[in-house]
């Protein structure tokens, strides 16, 4: 299968190291251009990511020709929270930059659910 992109990677970047095998993780799912495994510390019965291969280091630097590899991200997504359990709905995350929480510096989609209902995310004001 042609890849989308090219592979170039960052040495130092712990999913680029484990897209490459380097670091274990628990697969989810894998494809030419894209990484799925489970979180090491999950908020919930069900928390996967789902990353490209290619390192862009966050939402904020994609630019017009990841167009195609973000929407195959978006269109993997409800089919491997299916597969995972999330058969009532989930939640999904992408922190972006250090103010909206990101810790590592390569862009990911948090899956999350498989439980009881999720808490708000941002407290509604009454």
């Amino acid at each position: 299968m042609k890849r989308l992109y090219e592979k170039p990677d960052m040495d130092n970047c712990i999913f680029c190291k484990i897209v490459r095998g380097e670091v274990p993780s628990k697969k989810v799912y894998e494809d030419t251009d894209i990484f799925a495994f489970h979180d090491v510390h999950p908020a919930a019965p069900v928390h996967f990511m789902l990353v490209p291969k290619l390192h862009i280091a966050s939402l904020a630097d994609i630019e017009d020709k990841h167009r195609d590899l973000l929407g195959k991200i978006m269109l993997l997504v409800p089919r491997l929270a299916k597969q995972q359990g999330c058969m009532d709905g989930f939640r999904t995350v992408i922190n972006t930059g250090h103010v909206g929480g990101q810790e590592v510096c390569h862009l990911h989609v948090h899956v999350i659910g498989g439980g009881e209902r999720l808490p708000a995310m941002v407290p509604h004001s009454r």
